[in-house]
């Protein structure tokens, strides 16, 4: 029995393999309990929570630390025995690489999970999850990047040169693309500041549309006429931008011209009959009404009322009813609106 436990493998004896094995065997056993026991009873704690952080934390350790568990197993196991250099330096290697990979996939999740968590705390949190797929990406690239400079500088190489070459680098692609690092940028002022967002109905300039899509460098409209208008991301955040979908009410100024003809109980009535008009509609909230001046032609009265809708449809439709009622209501009282007339008086010439 003791020749075969001191019976040499790989240079170590059998009894130090035991040891290896039972140390994985028994490490791998209490992975599995954790697993069976622990983790069982958080999933069914956070299945009755509204809380969807501790899905999501329940789930990494799911997918992500338990892996990493069993592979630092293995690992501390084999650490036991006596190999030659180069098996360890794999080893070791190899285990770094897991480690690593695990570690900043955790990293880009819980990040992933913070922008859509603070995303859906708005409405429409669809929309903006797409408007997120860049910045997510970009992170995401960031993380692995720094990750995989980690990751050199534990082998034992001397980073300082990459990072240097790096930020030389930069500067160059810096200079080189300023144009797309400045789209980039305005990206992000989008994406944070939310001047708009896909859906919001906007007029830049002479343009006008609906944000279909919001993109790392550039922004898609969808104008009335059917084209799509597309943007740099830096041209919409330098430019004086209306957003007519967070309006949300219209102020609508008209004006009524009444003949010379017109009586004075005809001029007293109007304010009060366009008021009545006006008020009961729903969605209509009038503010003033006056005569207010002498024309050339004509009496003129001005009138001030609110839609309480940003919806263009809906603004169109009462100024519609608004205009035909009045029409109607002055046609009944026979009061009649002014146009553009000449009255010439020709002196006796006998």
């Amino acid at each position: 029995m003791n020749k075969f436990s001191e019976r040499l493998i790989w240079g170590n004896t059998t009894s130090e393999w035991a040891i290896a094995i039972a140390i994985i065997l028994g490490l791998f056993i209490l992975i599995k309990l954790f697993k069976s026991v622990v983790l069982q009873r958080l999933k069914k704690w956070t299945s009755g929570t509204e809380n969807n952080w501790d899905d999501f934390i329940v789930t990494m350790v799911e997918n992500s630390i338990l892996p990493l568990l069993y592979i630092s197993s293995f690992y501390f196991g084999i650490k036991t025995l006596s190999l030659n250099d180069k098996v360890d330096n794999i080893i070791h290697i190899a285990y770094l690489a897991a480690f690593t990979f695990f570690v900043l996939k955790m990293i880009s999740a819980a990040f992933r999970k913070f922008v859509y968590s603070f995303i859906k705390r708005d409405d429409k949190s669809g929309d903006k999850e797409k408007q997120a797929g860049g910045l997510i990406v970009i992170a995401n690239v960031l993380i692995w990047i720094i990750g995989l400079i980690f990751f050199i500088d534990n082998l034992g190489y001397n980073v300082t040169t990459l990072i240097a070459g790096l930020g030389v680098g930069g500067i160059a692609i810096a200079l080189a693309a300023q144009t797309v690092l400045g789209d980039l940028f305005s990206y992000f002022v989008i994406f944070f500041d939310r001047p708009f967002e896909i859906g919001d109905f906007v007029v830049i300039g002479d343009k006008n549309g609906t944000i279909e899509y919001i993109g790392i460098k550039t922004t898609r409209i969808r104008t009335l006429s059917g084209e799509q208008l597309i943007c740099s991301n830096t041209d919409l955040t330098n430019s004086r931008l209306h957003n007519f979908k967070r309006m949300e009410r219209r102020r609508i100024v008209f004006s009524l011209g009444l003949t010379y003809q017109a009586t004075s109980q005809q001029l007293k009535e109007v304010p009060e009959l366009v008021k009545e008009i006006i008020s009961t509609k729903p969605k209509l909230q009038f503010d003033r009404g006056h005569f207010s001046g002498y024309g050339d032609f004509s009496l003129n009265f001005e009138f001030v009322y609110f839609v309480l809708d940003s919806d263009y449809n809906v603004f169109m439709d009462y100024q519609q009813a608004v205009y035909l009622d009045i029409f109607t209501a002055f046609e009944e009282r026979g009061i009649a609106f002014a146009y553009p007339t000449q009255t010439l008086f020709m002196g006796d010439q006998s």
